[in-house]
């Protein structure tokens, strides 16, 4: 690959998806669109390029942006924001949503799932607090691959050791051959749809909970800051924002600021919004939210 070759490619998944690569990066190029080459039967990277350049493949663009998006992820990553969200957040928002009765979520680089499914399980383990709450967990990704997965709910014997607990294993999966697949139950809880997190989002109303997690280290800090505003217009006035462990907002953006009382909660920081308690539209209008019984 030559140098005029990488500079292409660096800027196309920049302008595309944010993804910030280095010149230290350009071993991952290779080598992962060496597979996406193999795979589609085209004879190297300058082939792939020229391609490119000179087609304009928006289907061939996309490939090339999901073969370079990392999808690591695992069931409760990193464990205090879910502690977080079980312990603070739940508590908040069942008091100051009452009236209305409805939470909404969004996992807003979803992945795989498991980030979605490891809240679905928290909110399950509390249906009879939240019996008739109107519940919506959206999950959004720019891969259409990672989303599919997602959807089937299926996972590897290596994926469900990564940080799902027995008791929950139990309970939610049932194995299929050397696999586990979710619970139907748990996976109506989640509307999974594909989304570049740099295109609008105004069309998905507020949320009273976004994560954004392990996917604004790839981005620079301009669009890093870029993406952190996007968001914030998302989260209602009294929301609640969690990032990753590796991820802060300090020297990058004001619109989210640190929560005073809580490590690794963050809030909108932005100055004389006013509060409403209207979240917005659902995401999708032709699919209710669940609302929940004895059991979710």
């Amino acid at each position: 690959m030559t140098e005029a070759d990488f500079d292409f490619l660096r800027t196309l998944l920049h302008l595309r998806s944010g993804l910030s690569l280095s010149t230290e990066k350009r071993y991952l190029v290779e080598s992962r669109l060496g597979i996406l080459c193999r795979k589609r039967n085209i004879a190297g990277l300058g082939p792939l390029v020229q391609r490119l350049r000179l087609e304009g493949d928006r289907g061939l663009e996309n490939a090339v942006v999901e073969a370079m998006t990392t999808n690591e992820t695992l069931f409760f990553r990193d464990r205090t924001p879910f502690d977080l969200f079980r312990n603070v957040i739940l508590p908040e928002k069942l008091a100051a949503n009452a009236a209305h009765r409805s939470l909404r979520i969004w996992c807003a680089a979803v992945s795989t799932g498991q980030e979605a499914y490891s809240l679905a399980m928290i909110l399950d383990e509390m249906a009879a607090q939240l019996v008739g709450w109107k519940i919506e967990i959206v999950g959004t990704d720019i891969s259409a691959e990672v989303l599919e997965r997602a959807r089937g709910g299926l996972y590897t014997q290596f994926e469900i050791q990564r940080g799902l607990p027995i008791q929950l294993l139990l309970k939610h999966f049932r194995q299929e051959g050397d696999k586990w697949r979710i619970s139907e139950q748990i996976r109506a809880m989640i509307e999974l749809r594909q989304h570049n997190l740099l295109e609008p989002s105004g069309h998905f109303g507020l949320f009273d909970v976004i994560l954004c997690r392990n996917v604004l280290i790839y981005f620079d800090v301009p669009t890093k800051a870029r993406v952190m505003a996007a968001l914030a217009q998302r989260l209602a006035p009294d929301g609640a924002f969690l990032l990753g462990a590796a991820e802060t907002v300090i020297g990058i953006t004001t619109s989210i600021v640190p929560d005073k009382q809580h490590r690794g909660l963050y809030r909108d920081g932005r100055s004389g919004k006013a509060q409403s308690p209207a979240l917005g539209y659902p995401f999708d209008r032709s699919r209710p939210p669940a609302v929940i019984g004895t059991r979710l």
